[in-house]
């Protein structure tokens, strides 16, 4: 049998750093202890990756993309208590609110509630926003995978996700780590690295 946990009261125990905490009003139940490590994982990767808003409500990631060009987008927590995370983005239709689902083992988005068939699911929140990103050069028409749409309020709109809207500075450290994960070329050449270079790596293993 496994005893839900709440959201805040879980970080709190957890030997992770007390900024990752949610506040009090935002309780989030897990439906297993697979779903609580795949949580404290992602919050872990999330805050390193420099576009991770926290706390913002729709309202202000409404106001922060406001000025933005079409594509921009930010990760922050959901407002729902069903949900931990939401993807705001910038479309030709203004800014639009995505809900991250997530089950015991994956993260997977549901941009049309209608559509029975399976949608891609990531063992993490960084894959999930990089597959629906258009590799380096080419647009999302272009890159050779498939087009995703968003179903709303009647509206068909392209889910473009193009260029993070960043929330803080990322350390040189950082930025270096991400253009190496960003090399396919390089992954048969990791067992050459130290190993304390190798754990750097795997710590945040996303190009974004």
């Amino acid at each position: 049998m496994v005893t839900h946990s709440k959201f805040d009261s879980a970080m709190s125990s957890s030997p992770l750093d007390a900024s990752m905490r949610l506040p009090p009003h935002r309780y989030k139940t897990f439906s297993s202890k697979l779903q609580y490590q795949l949580i404290l994982n992602a919050v872990r990767k999330l805050q390193e990756s420099g576009f991770y808003w926290n706390t913002v409500s729709g309202k202000e990631a409404n106001n922060l993309l406001s000025s933005e060009p079409a594509g921009t987008f930010l990760i922050r927590d959901s407002s729902d208590n069903r949900h931990f995370f939401t993807l705001s983005v910038k479309t030709a239709s203004g800014t639009k609110n995505l809900r991250i689902q997530c089950d015991s083992c994956s993260f997977f988005l549901q941009t049309d509630p209608k559509n029975a068939q399976s949608v891609p699911r990531f063992d993490c929140v960084l894959k999930l926003i990089h597959h629906y990103m258009p590799s380096k050069g080419t647009s999302s028409a272009g890159n050779g995978r498939s087009t995703y749409f968003i179903y709303s309020g009647g509206e068909k709109i392209p889910l473009e996700l193009l260029r993070p809207l960043s929330s803080s500075m990322s350390t040189l450290q950082h930025l270096c780590r991400k253009t190496v994960n960003g090399h396919i070329d390089i992954s048969s050449k990791r067992d050459q690295l130290p190993h304390t270079v190798k754990e750097f790596l795997q710590d945040y293993d996303a190009p974004i």
